[in-house]
């Protein structure tokens, strides 16, 4: 898995095919998609688009989804999976995560899909799936060739602990929100323990955020003081510091970018390093602020509590 992929969250569908495009013309190989995004279709065209042209081979590519909260059932967990392959015309992911450890009452994608987190009345609907269950059936997603590899997202390390005492095949992967002011060292730890990968997102912190209006009030990173000295001393931007410090730490990273140069600029954050000394200054950030917390939809959801 290569270290500095693009992540296709909020990639609007009318420029997702065109950006994929670029994004593999430019050097990008992991791309980090997801069912909830609503732009697999798009993606795959930018996908299709760039192996055409001969710029890669689909086994250059390393290609991330996961399954949405309303699939957890194991009738559910495979059939989405191809559903998800066939937006994207690919034969199998290399990764497959379970991106939230929350199940949610099914819908039917012919009914609405994305489903997202609510029913049609716009409430939170539970289904009583335990993770054993669901993973059980994503260990069959491996078995009938859909996918590479499979792992974990948003999951804390007492859930982690119980997949591994019942899996045949052990997460390979776990993606956790991941930025200066949420360190989450302990988390990482474990996963070193492990052997288990670890994909950061939201790497830039509120700045994902803002447009959504969920930054909680946080300062941004991008424009804080210590990342901009750092920035400023290293000849860098704010954005290849923060990458930097994540990918330093041994950590993937999927940032986004509709601007090309800084499309480049993330993907050139790993040819340089930051002295122990910066290293420790922008772990001290942390306030254990948590952005993307489903607690702040329903409490019923409070996985991280």
């Amino acid at each position: 898995m290569p270290l500095v992929g693009f992540g296709l969250w909020k990639v609007n569908k009318d420029t997702c095919a065109e950006t994929v495009f670029n994004a593999i013309k430019s050097g990008y190989r992991l791309l980090d998609g997801a069912g909830d995004y609503g732009n697999e279709k798009q993606a795959g065209e930018g996908v299709k688009k760039a192996i055409e042209a001969g710029i890669v081979k689909r086994e250059d590519l390393f290609i991330t989804s996961k399954l949405w909260n309303t699939f957890h059932a194991k009738e559910h967990v495979a059939a989405l999976a191809r559903k998800q392959l066939a937006d994207w015309g690919l034969d199998y992911f290399d990764l497959y995560l379970v991106h939230f450890p929350i199940a949610l009452k099914y819908v039917d994608p012919s009914h609405r899909y994305p489903p997202e987190w609510f029913g049609d009345d716009g409430k939170v609907y539970l289904q009583n799936t335990p993770m054993i269950e669901t993973w059980q059936a994503m260990e069959q997603v491996v078995d009938d060739g859909l996918a590479k590899n499979i792992g974990l997202s948003n999951c804390q390390g007492s859930l982690i602990l119980d997949v591994f005492r019942y899996a045949r095949y052990e997460p390979q992967v776990l993606q956790i929100e991941h930025h200066p002011y949420l360190t989450q060292e302990p988390l990482i730890n474990l996963c070193k323990t492990l052997g288990i990968a670890v994909t950061a997102y939201s790497s830039f912190g509120p700045q994902s955020y803002v447009e959504l209006g969920a930054h909680k009030g946080a300062a941004s990173l991008l424009q804080h003081n210590l990342i901009a000295e750092i920035a400023h001393h290293k000849g860098k931007s704010a954005s290849q510091i923060l990458l930097r410090w994540a990918t330093q730490r041994g950590l993937a990273v999927v940032p986004k970018s509709n601007n090309h140069k800084r499309l480049l600029q993330n993907l050139e954050c790993t040819d340089f390093d930051l002295s122990p000394e910066e290293m420790k200054a922008i772990s001290a950030l942390n306030i254990n602020l948590r952005l993307n917390d489903p607690a702040d939809i329903d409490s019923r959801m409070a996985i991280f509590a």
